[in-house]
């Protein structure tokens, strides 16, 4: 399955790339500089020789043309990429894994988009597209420690129930890492705002913070 990143050479997109490619997905990591793509693919390739990584730089037309396809964007940018690439990501799963928030002194604070959500203004921007809200909470530097479990539940939420099985099954296949049916796209609202909470633990304690919920079976509820 190849797997493309939108804006996919920053770091949370190119530590998820990263750890996909790790696991056996052959991904594209997108950018509007392809030139730069390929040197973080590269460079990513270098740091990790003893794995066989399946990644490779391209423009964001190469990453849109891939059958799954992430927005690693910044969050203000995240419903005009889409924009351009609409007819490539027509009937495909999309998922966006951006949080709109802002530091105000030294805390961090969620927006509210107009929409409620930035997967909701996603989905708005692309309606033919299957929208999946998943990875806001992940820690990029964790992503990007291959041979180290990331030891976090991923909260997955669409419309669309063959896009959340989708994902969720593609989660399965990170160590430490068990997705949850966190419900329709109306739930991303709270799953993006949460990550402010997260980045407030991290600089409080000083430390990188994920969610693991308790109370539900080890696999998750029902997809």
């Amino acid at each position: 399955m190849r797997i493309g990143l939108l804006g996919g050479t920053g770091p949370a997109g190119s530590a998820l790339g990263l750890r996909l490619a790790s696991i056996g997905f052959e991904i594209v990591l997108g950018s509007r500089d392809a030139s730069r793509a390929q040197t973080v693919c590269d460079e990513l390739i270098k740091k990790w020789p003893e794995y066989r990584l399946n990644i490779s730089g391209g423009d964001n037309d190469d990453a849109a043309r891939c059958e799954i396809v992430v927005i690693a964007t910044p969050w203000d940018s995240a419903a005009t990429v889409v924009n351009e690439h609409t007819q490539d990501l027509a009937g495909k799963i999309v998922v966006t894994m951006a949080n709109a928030l802002v530091r105000v002194g030294k805390e961090f604070q969620p927006l509210v988009p107009p929409r409620g959500s930035i997967a909701a203004h996603v989905q708005a921007e692309i309606p033919l597209s299957r929208v999946v809200a998943a990875f806001q909470h992940l820690p990029a530097t964790e992503l990007g420690r291959l041979g180290h479990e990331v030891d976090s539940d991923v909260l997955i939420c669409s419309d669309d129930p063959v896009a959340t099985a989708t994902i969720s099954e593609i989660v399965t296949k990170i160590p430490g890492c068990r997705p949850l049916n966190a419900g329709t796209l109306s739930n991303a609202l709270a799953i993006e705002a949460f990550t402010a909470v997260l980045l407030q633990l991290n600089v409080r304690y000083k430390t990188r913070v994920a969610p693991r919920l308790t109370g539900i079976p080890e696999r998750g509820d029902k997809v």
